[in-house]
């Protein structure tokens, strides 16, 4: 198989592994392509969590075809029993020669053991091959795997001078329909969506996922951080599928069992006051097996994650008009004075949505955290 060959199956097998986007979680988009003598036998990805793998799907669609055959997958495959049996031994009893896997897997329970199994069974095993571009697909899963915390990607919204609201509050609406509706598919790729109390109590969002054909199953789950619980019983996002994660500092059992009782689920997690400690949330998110986090909220606590160096990606919409110097600004950022305590930025990506542009950004803050 040649060179341009591999590249080319690899690059299937990466967009076989995109249709899983807003269905795998907790589990990696993962996508695997089965060829023959030069042509595509098999192809599958994973589809939902709890479901058969990708391996799986694209042996199922081989059948007698994958003797002797090359398997190309984006992530190791699996090599012990979860909800689903190891794919390293679907793979070695279905005779594949040959297996080529873009990524290591993160997980400490296969972490290389797949790959030595397939070796063991004698098959020509080879990693590497695309691996920046199939690691984009699991930022999230690979974020936690490694350092115990979720992938953080902040979206924010913004006039062409940087204010996300007028003095009043006012911010409804800053982007275009267009930019919304991409915002949506964000939330839609995302475990958790995360906000502050504040945001709640200022503008009632719903924070969930409102995409035709979306599944409320999969709904993320919204999480409020709230220390002083002043989340109000009413609040629209207890009424609406999926779960809503309170998190507080505060110990008035009166007020945990009302907001229960609506709907939500109330956590207490160590903080002082007003301040609870994110690092703790990070690491309490990633103990729910959440991979990717979507930051909706307020220039406070945008400020601090950012601070923390706990956001790993902006998502910036900026609209193209002119709020004025009174609007407020993306991020509070106390005791930045001086040019050197600047936040560097890696733009990752620039394209217009609707009539409005989207930034991708990356702090190099969050680069070591």
């Amino acid at each position: 198989m040649s060179r341009s060959d591999d590249l080319k199956h690899m690059a299937r097998a990466i967009q076989l592994a995109q249709r899983g986007l807003y269905s795998t979680d907790p589990n990696p988009r993962v996508g695997c392509v089965i060829v023959k003598d030069g042509v595509m036998v098999g192809e599958g990805w994973h589809q939902r969590a709890g479901e058969a793998h990708a391996e799986i799907h694209a042996l199922k669609m081989a059948a007698e075809q994958a003797s002797g055959a090359t398997a190309y997958v984006t992530l190791e495959p699996c090599s012990h029993h979860g909800k689903t049996p190891p794919c390293s031994k679907a793979l070695i009893d279905a005779g594949v020669a040959r297996v080529v896997v873009a990524v290591q897997d993160p997980n400490p329970q296969v972490a290389g053991s797949g790959l030595k199994q397939l070796q063991e069974a004698g098959i020509v095993v080879e990693v590497g091959l695309l691996q920046a571009e199939a690691e984009a697909l699991n930022p999230g899963f690979t974020r936690r795997m490694r350092t115990g915390r979720p992938y953080v990607r902040s979206k924010l919204a913004m006039s062409l001078d940087g204010r996300t609201a007028m003095a009043s509050g006012e911010s409804k609406w800053i982007t275009s329909d267009a930019a919304r509706a991409d915002v949506h598919r964000l939330r839609a790729r995302s475990s958790a969506i995360l906000t502050g109390a504040g945001t709640v109590l200022a503008d009632d969002p719903s924070l969930n996922v409102r995409l035709d054909g979306f599944d409320d199953r999969h709904q993320p789950i919204r999480v409020v951080l709230d220390p002083y619980l002043s989340t109000p019983t009413d609040a629209k996002m207890l009424s609406l599928p999926g779960r809503t994660l309170i998190l507080t500092t505060s110990e008035e059992d009166g007020v945990m069992a009302d907001l229960v009782k609506a709907g939500a689920e109330v956590v207490c997690m160590d903080g002082h006051g007003d301040a609870i400690d994110l690092h703790a949330v990070m690491a309490y998110l990633a103990e729910l097996q959440v991979n990717e986090v979507l930051l909706e909220t307020g220039a406070t606590l945008s400020g601090a994650m950012l601070k923390q160096g706990l956001v790993d990606e902006m998502v910036i919409y900026m609209a193209p008009h002119i709020m004025g110097n009174q609007a407020r600004g993306l991020f509070n950022l106390p005791g930045m004075d001086e040019m050197s305590q600047r936040i560097e930025l890696d733009m990752m990506d620039i394209r217009a949505v609707g009539k409005d542009w989207r930034i991708t950004a990356k702090p190099t803050i969050a680069e070591s955290k």
